[in-house]
């Protein structure tokens, strides 16, 4: 969705890292003066027409994730290009940057088989609940999975009216093996990578419903 609103003090531009002292935030600078527009695909990233600066963003997130994942037993499958990212890259566009990262994990998790379509490549209508509608419609989707919180908000007989099935879900977070004492949940995908590797999707879908137990049984919304 690279082309909704950027939200300040989200998640759009930063995100946990684990270290001996709990959790810890990485955050991608903005560029005020530069972004010309609030949507996620016109926000620009500050300094990257000065990589050379002391406190350069990409170098101290290389560093962070050095210091901190070097020692998991997996990060060696993922140094080589994650180091290609931060310091043989310069980012000037947060949703290229947040494309590529995504890319990326897709990747590592076995998932690279599955397609990812970006709104900026369809011209989509509506808002909110019904923009995810002309989702659905668009796609040829015939089903949609909301989180838990869309009960709240999401206007289910607009779905209903177009015969696609809604499942929201619950989604239960594991808990796996970090390098520190202690389990510290909701950190980045980077983290569960460099402590499981291959086994990473798997722990993620520990506990939760899957896609083919969503096509094959009756979880759907009545």
């Amino acid at each position: 969705m690279d082309t909704v609103q950027y939200l300040e003090n989200d998640w759009n531009n930063r995100n946990k890292i684990r270290t001996p002292q709990g959790g810890h935030i990485l955050t991608v600078p903005i560029d005020r003066r530069k972004t010309k527009g609030t949507n996620l695909n016109q926000i620009i990233i500050r300094g990257h027409d000065n990589p050379n600066m002391k406190d350069f963003w990409q170098n101290i997130h290389w560093r962070s994730i050095e210091v901190n994942y070097k020692k998991t037993p997996y990060f060696h499958y993922y140094e080589s290009e994650l180091k290609k990212m931060y310091l043989d890259n310069l980012w000037e566009s947060l949703v290229d940057l947040c494309w590529f990262q995504f890319s990326l994990f897709k990747n590592w998790l076995g998932l690279d088989s599955k397609k990812i379509i970006r709104m900026s490549e369809f011209p989509f209508e509506g808002k909110k609940d019904h923009l995810i509608l002309d989702h659905c419609l668009k796609l040829k989707g015939d089903a949609i999975v909301f989180g838990i919180f869309g009960r709240d908000y999401v206007n289910r007989s607009i779905f209903d009216k177009k015969g696609i099935k809604i499942y929201f879900q619950n989604y239960q977070h594991p808990q796996y093996q970090q390098r520190f004492k202690g389990f510290e949940p909701y950190m980045c995908i980077l983290d569960l990578l460099c402590n499981h590797g291959p086994k990473s999707l798997d722990i993620l879908l520990s506990g939760n419903i899957t896609y083919n137990s969503l096509k094959n049984g009756d979880y759907w919304e009545k």
